[in-house]
């Protein structure tokens, strides 16, 4: 998270941590913790079947998004590229996999002011 007197630029900087970890061999798991309830709505708002597909070039149809509101969580999980251990297995423990949707830039702030007034 920023400094108290930065503006949040990324879901890096609304979150209290994201995360992506192996969901077994064939699958992997990003996790993104939020610090209250208007920043869950933002990252719940943002976290679309869409935006996670091309982030991650897999099909939509793969992705299993799991909204969590009483603990503020969003976890995606979705198909490895190759099984973990692999050959072609390029971060066996999925520990990088994060940074793309990390980097997510916020929506514009009038949007935000609406989805946090909910």
């Amino acid at each position: 998270m920023p400094d108290a007197s930065e503006e949040p630029r990324t879901l890096d900087d609304l979150a209290l941590e994201v995360r992506c970890k192996n969901a077994g061999p064939f699958w992997m798991t990003l996790d993104v913790f939020l610090p209250d309830d208007a920043a869950y709505r933002i990252a719940d708002a943002m976290i679309t079947p869409e935006v996670v597909a091309e982030l991650y070039q897999v099909p939509r149809e793969s992705l299993r998004i799991f909204r969590i509101p009483q603990l503020r969580v969003v976890k995606v999980s979705f198909p490895r590229p190759v099984p973990q251990g692999g050959l072609h297995d390029r971060d066996m423990h999925a520990g990088q996999h994060h940074v793309p949707l990390a980097s997510l830039p916020l929506p514009a702030p009038a949007l935000t002011a609406r989805v946090t007034a909910r």
